[in-house]
């Protein structure tokens, strides 16, 4: 029986990739990928100058696609060492960039768990899933703090309102992360992504409900202060 919750959702990182549209942060960014590179390797590799490579691959760190490390790269240690070598690296998550945010990698996991949990224990696909996306939530919102945090990091754009002719409500959720397969799919994904935000308001210990609440160009789930 599998009991571990689904692999937290790719990061949406527009920034990261708007940082790959300079062809020299490019360049850099492939040669950390082989190994980990100094300020000096990357400047006599490709040419330019050690000032505007440090400049580069800062903002390659800021953007979370290189991480940093030092070493003393002769061996020596002790006096008359000299200073350890700033070393970048290419990180190993990948990066996803879509506006508006979308996490169609999340609904594949849950998906996939579902099926698996389905086929061990001989329970109904949909009721599988239900339970997946929860604990999904209640992972992913666990470090969260706040119930708003959780969802904007999910790609949900919360913001306060009362949508006109709908009930008071505390929070709507501006973005669906699962747009296509909501649309192809109503019924099983919306119900999935209802308990998905439900662990995510339980994880954060946030008293408000979240609740189905469908309307045409916003995420299908609501959060109420209290339930209709």
């Amino acid at each position: 029986m599998s009991t571990s919750s689904p692999l937290s959702p790719t990061p949406n990182r527009a920034d990261a990739v708007a940082a790959l549209t300079d062809p020299q942060r490019r360049d850099l960014y492939r040669l950390a990928a082989d190994h980990a590179i100094s300020r000096d390797d990357a400047a006599t590799a490709l040419g330019i100058p050690r000032s505007t490579v440090a400049l580069n691959l800062d903002r390659l760190v800021d953007a979370g696609l290189l991480t940093v490390s030092y070493a003393r790269r002769s061996g020596r240690t002790g006096p008359g060492a000299g200073r350890p070598a700033k070393l970048y690296r290419a990180t190993d998550t990948e990066l996803s960039a879509t506006i508006p945010e979308r996490h169609y990698e999340l609904v594949g996991d849950l998906l996939a768990a579902a099926a698996e949990k389905a086929d061990e224990t001989g329970v109904p696909v949909r009721d599988a899933l239900a339970s997946e996306a929860f604990a999904a939530g209640a992972a992913i919102g666990a470090g969260a703090g706040r119930l708003e945090a959780a969802l904007t990091a999910r790609g949900y754009a919360p913001r306060d309102g009362q949508p006109e002719g709908a009930a008071s409500t505390d929070l709507v959720l501006e973005n669906c992360p699962f747009h296509v397969l909501a649309r192809r799919h109503t019924t099983l994904i919306c119900e999935a992504n209802l308990e998905f935000v439900r662990g995510l308001a339980a994880a954060t210990d946030d008293e408000r409900t979240p609740v189905l609440a469908p309307a045409e160009g916003r995420c299908c789930v609501e959060i109420r202060a209290s339930a209709p």
